[in-house]
């Protein structure tokens, strides 16, 4: 399947027609931001590893019966997907406090909860994807009040598959953030699952006084080893397979 036209370039994809009207191929950059856009860098192979490992998770949580935008992987940055309509929300999962979630409420990083939590954001750059909630989804149009019960179902579904799947890896989830989009009336995931749009923490390692970031958080804090930990988390993937 070769590119057509570029219909979308955003901080880490590039988006390309087909001449499948149904699918799209999305090809992968290093290029990395962070706190919308006011923060770039690159981080060097991330790329590769976050299309590869996208194309994992996609794989693992369709037999788990998700229904996924994935559709086949062509080399090392590019993959054939869906063409949804994104639904303009950000849906986050919360295992443990961390980052802004720790910020607003007052609860220091390492705070393990009782239950996982969900919040959904306004996908929107102009407004700095501000938090909404159902209510203001459906007031907005932004999704109906059955596609908003899928997305909650299907995001914690996916919390549980992967909880699963890294802590075989020693790697613990501690919070994620998914898309969704309509491909012809159905939900299904999209967008791409990798250390950009995950906390990763080293499992046995941390506390709420310190952890072991294997994730896009190494680049937002100026930690140092971003491309190491990226490396890191595609090679227990690979082994674990």
């Amino acid at each position: 399947m070769e590119k057509k036209e570029q219909l979308y370039e955003g901080k880490a994809k590039k988006v390309y027609a087909t001449a499948d009207p149904d699918k799209v191929i999305v090809s992968y950059k290093d290029d990395a931001t962070a706190f919308n856009g006011l923060k770039k860098g690159t981080i060097v192979g991330k790329g590769v590893i976050n299309n590869k490992m996208t194309n994992m998770m996609m794989k693992m949580l369709e037999k788990k019966g998700i229904p996924t935008h994935f559709v086949e992987e062509l080399d090392d940055r590019d993959t054939v997907v869906k063409k949804v309509q994104i639904v303009p929300l950000e849906v986050i999962i919360r295992n443990v406090a961390a980052g802004s979630f720790s910020k607003r409420y007052g609860v220091p990083e390492g705070t393990a909860f009782k239950s996982p939590t969900i919040e959904f954001s306004y996908k929107n750059d102009d407004l700095g994807d501000p938090l909404i909630n159902d209510y203001h989804a459906l007031a907005l149009g932004l999704a109906t009040e059955d596609e908003i019960e899928t997305i909650k179902k299907m995001a914690f579904a996916v919390n549980d598959a992967m909880k699963q799947f890294f802590s075989h890896l020693n790697i613990d989830l501690i919070d994620f953030k998914l898309e969704f989009g309509r491909f012809h009336g159905q939900i299904v995931l999209a967008d791409e699952i990798s250390p950009d749009t995950c906390r990763f923490w080293e499992a046995g390692t941390w506390d709420t006084t310190h952890h072991t970031s294997l994730d896009k958080d190494r680049f937002r804090r100026d930690l140092g080893g971003v491309e190491d930990a990226y490396k890191e988390i595609f090679k227990r993937l690979t082994e674990g397979e």
